[in-house]
């Protein structure tokens, strides 16, 4: 099995080296990955700078390619330029902090394995509940194992798999359960303040607003101690509202008087 390894935390990050070493136990790992944070980058793509790719080594050895760009310019350029054709499946992660609810809209993780899923290739996102995670192990394995069920059972075309699993010693995780992307999202706020020469300035900060309350959403989920496992698709089509605006008079648009 040939598997692209991303991330968004960069290339020399905790989680992306325990996912890269249980990985290596199914199959050939490629790493490609940011050369620094991109956190909270979505699907953003550099167009109009150059994208410089460095070998990245570790101890001495190859560990994988650092791209000075997003999380989805390193899944095209691992794609297009580094391995020259498909790998078997994608897995981004293991990211620092819940990608979760409507934070997917933003997340450099997940964007890397929707970049993956529009480029046709089976991908996997996943997450430690943590920005200071002290358990990576059971996501790591976790990663390995749905991986593998994965390429047996494979995913409907432009599908991915958003996994969130709670910071806790492998015993304490409850289980892994099938879950829908939740409405749960960040009620942001910025926070005034003043640097050492008196200019002001903003700072982002906020509470999470939980809108969920059921079991088989994502959020609520790995707060009751769950693993998390959410198939997610980059279609974004309201087909309930495509079949009300149906009934709307839209012919009348081309006849708009000024």
């Amino acid at each position: 099995m040939k598997i692209l390894v991303c991330n968004d935390d960069g290339i020399s990050s905790v989680g992306i080296s325990v996912l890269v070493e249980e990985l290596k136990k199914i199959g050939d790992v490629i790493v490609v990955a940011p050369s620094t944070e991109q956190s909270a980058v979505g699907h953003s793509i550099t167009m109009k700078f150059p994208l410089r790719v460095k070998e990245y080594f570790v101890n001495g050895n190859l560990f994988g390619y650092a791209v000075d760009g997003t999380p989805a310019d390193c899944i095209k350029m691992g794609i297009k330029n580094i391995l020259h054709q498909k790998p078997d499946i994608v897995i981004s992660g293991i990211n620092n902090g819940s990608n979760a609810a409507i934070n997917v809209i933003y997340s450099g993780t997940v964007s890397a394995a929707r970049e993956a899923a529009i480029m046709d290739v089976p991908s996997i996102a996943i997450s430690v509940a943590s920005h200071n995670p002290n358990y990576y192990e059971y996501a790591a394995k976790l990663a390995s194992n749905l991986a593998k069920l994965v390429c047996k059972n494979k995913l409907r075309t432009g599908t991915l798999l958003n996994v969130n699993v709670p910071d806790l010693p492998e015993n304490e995780i409850k289980g892994v359960l099938l879950t829908k992307q939740g409405l749960t999202k960040w009620e942001d706020c910025y926070e005034e303040r003043l640097d050492p020469y008196g200019v002001k300035y903003y700072w982002l900060t906020g509470n999470m607003d939980y809108q969920d309350i059921d079991i088989d959403r994502d959020v609520i989920a790995i707060n009751n101690g769950y693993a998390s496992i959410t198939p997610i698709h980059f279609d974004l089509t309201d087909y309930l509202m495509f079949d009300k605006m149906k009934n709307w008079d839209l012919n009348s648009l081309s006849n708009l008087e000024v």
